[in-house]
């Protein structure tokens, strides 16, 4: 479903995204890992069309964002990070609008509005305005109007960053809930994450994806099974370790 062909990304004379593939299937949830600066978010912007690339591309439900963007989007849904929204505006509101840039009209735009806030756990504050809520509420919001449209491709950027243990638990579960159907994409670099929802991780380190395997692979790397151990190791040393 989403297919990520040597990306690279120059802004002058720095590289921060070296040559990056990687593919990510139906049912699949890819724990996109490294440390701060690793070009995770210059990645997912590539993806998902924000920013274009130096070379390279991304095929989305076998649409190229660089020469069929309009369709690759259609495809996808994304939770950029820090959740950007109107913040004057309601839930309601906001969901609606979103609605309607995507093309839904009538009883279609009220049933996808009613049901991104049923599946992202919004009913008690549907009537809010966003600034009023509190930051985990503020990501359902931005989470729902990235699964309104029920797109095949799902990309969240640090979706879980900065909430309690209590709001990362239900962040959580809903992308659970949507894993079977969707190709998903969790860029992060909360470790515990990974263990918690993703079925394949790959780690990138200066530009470079320098792992890729199931969790359990991964921990594997290390005698104690330790997922943290692995991490350091492939992002603390010089160069790019071996795939």
């Amino acid at each position: 479903m989403l297919t990520v062909s040597n990306l690279t990304k120059n802004f002058g004379s720095i590289q921060a995204v070296k040559g990056v593939s990687f593919t990510v299937e139906k049912g699949e949830v890819l724990g996109f890992l490294g440390p701060n600066g690793a070009g995770k978010s210059t990645t997912m912007r590539m993806i998902t069309g924000f920013i274009p690339p130096t070379s390279g591309t991304a095929v989305i439900c076998g649409h190229d964002i660089t020469t069929d963007p309009v369709a690759a989007k259609r495809c996808i849904g994304y939770l950029p990070e820090n959740a950007p929204s109107y913040h004057t505006m309601t839930v309601t509101d906001f969901l609606t609008f979103i609605a309607k840039i995507r093309g839904f009209e009538g009883a279609a735009l009220k049933e996808k509005v009613e049901g991104a806030i049923l599946k992202s756990r919004l009913e008690s504050v549907r009537k809010q305005t966003i600034e009023t809520l509190s930051k985990g509420y503020r990501q359902r919001t931005c989470f729902a109007q990235a699964i309104l449209h029920d797109p095949q491709v799902l990309i969240m950027d640090e979706p879980t960053d900065g909430l309690d243990p209590n709001q990362k638990f239900v962040v959580r579960q809903m992308i659970k809930e949507m894993a079977a159907d969707k190709a998903i994409i969790v860029s992060t670099h909360i470790l515990e994450e990974v263990e918690a929802v993703c079925t394949r991780a790959i780690i990138i380190a200066g530009g470079q994806v320098v792992a890729n395997g199931t969790p359990a692979e991964l921990c594997a790397r290390d005698p104690q099974g330790r997922l943290d151990v692995v991490f350091r190791n492939l992002t603390m040393t010089e160069g790019p370790a071996h795939v």
